[in-house]
Order: C-alpha cells, then structure tokens, then sequence
C-alpha cells in the first residue's frame, strides 16, 4: 500500500530525455543563397587609330588630266659624281603616228639639289648678245610653270621633237648638284600637254633615284 501511494518518477524522466533529444538535433540549416557569380565585362576591343597617310615621296607630280594612249619607251641612266654630271634619257617612239612635241617634266623645286639643264651652263650662253641658247640644241622648250600652253605651275618643262614613228631620241640632262645626298624625282614623258603610255600602258611617268 506504501508503494501504491509512492509518487512515481516516471513523468519527469520521460520530460528530460525528450529535452535532451531535443538538442541533440540540430537543425538543418536552410541554404543560404550564395551571391550569383561575378561576370567581368568583355574588354571591348579599343577602335585603334587610322593609319597614318604615306607621305607623298619627294619631288613628286601630279598626273595630267589628259592622257595619250600612244606608247613610248624611257629609259634613263643617270651618271652623277659628287659635283654633277648628266642624267640620260632615251625615248623611243612606239606609235605608228609622229609625236610632235616630247616633253621630259619634274618638279621646279628639285633645282635647289640638283639642277637639271639641256645644255652645260657657260660664260658664252648667258653674256650679253651671246647667241641664243636654241643654237646647236634640238629641244624646242624650256619653261619654269605656270607656262603659255598649260604648264602647271611648279613644274619644269624641256619639250623636244618631232618624232617620228620608231624613232629614238637621246637627251642629255645637265646636272648641277647643288646640295649633298641621295634623292627621287617624278620624270614624266608627255606629248605636249598629254600624258603618254610606257610600252605596258601605264602612265609614262618614272621615279629616278640619284645616290
């Protein structure tokens, strides 16, 4: 009867394992949410900068407006020392028609390094009521532009002729040197005002290079 009336134990016992395993369970943690990937931005590529423009080659020409379609050879071969000395040009006519009127061109400005002449320059071409400078040449014109038939300005023109068809025709340049180093020119071959062709059709205009 005594052990009827014994408060039990069993009560509290089963409160305290269930506190107990209660926290031996931890709860899950709940995922967190993680920052989306960083994307580093494409480099675009930089617009790089325009090409530099070719400078024009020294001494050089502009073409004519008009254009021949008859054909020439030009050969030139120039023979210089340190003070001078001649520039050889050889024009052969490849047309079946007369040229009237070869013209050799190139800058007016190349005379401040070499001096181009159709002759050489003496005491007897320039004195006073010396004979005229035509007197034993063949060229028919020597004209610093702008000139009376359309010489641009600029531009040193030397016209010889006529002509004929198969003809070749030598012509001496006289040269002065006025300044030390190498340099280009433009050499243009023209019938009169008019460009001519080079035996493959292309403008008749060569570049010379003088060491």
């Amino acid at each position: 009867m005594a052990d009827a009336l014994r408060p039990t134990r069993t009560a509290p016992l089963l409160l305290a394992l269930a506190l107990v395993a209660c926290e031996a369970v931890s709860p899950t943690p709940l995922p967190s949410s993680s920052p989306p990937p960083s994307s580093t931005p494409t480099e675009r590529p930089t617009a790089s900068a325009s090409p530099t423009a070719t400078p024009e080659p020294t001494f050089s020409l502009d073409l004519p407006v008009e254009l021949d379609p008859r054909r020439v050879r030009v050969v030139v071969q120039p023979a210089l020392d340190g003070d001078g000395g001649q520039v050889n040009v050889t024009v052969t006519n490849l047309a079946d028609t007369r040229i009237e009127e070869i013209v050799l061109r190139w800058s007016t400005s190349l005379a401040d390094t070499l001096f181009l002449a159709p002759f050489v320059p003496g005491p007897e071409r320039v004195e006073e009521f010396g004979p005229p400078l035509t007197v034993s040449t063949a060229w028919t014109k020597w004209v610093e532009g702008p000139g009376e038939e359309g010489e641009p300005a600029g531009t040193t023109s030397l016209g010889y002729g006529p002509m004929d068809p198969g003809m070749v025709l030598a012509i001496p340049l006289y040269v002065t040197r006025r300044a030390e180093g190498s340099v280009g020119f433009d050499l243009q071959v023209l019938a009169d005002e008019a460009m001519l062709a080079l035996e493959d059709g292309e403008p008749a205009e060569l570049r010379v290079e003088i060491p």
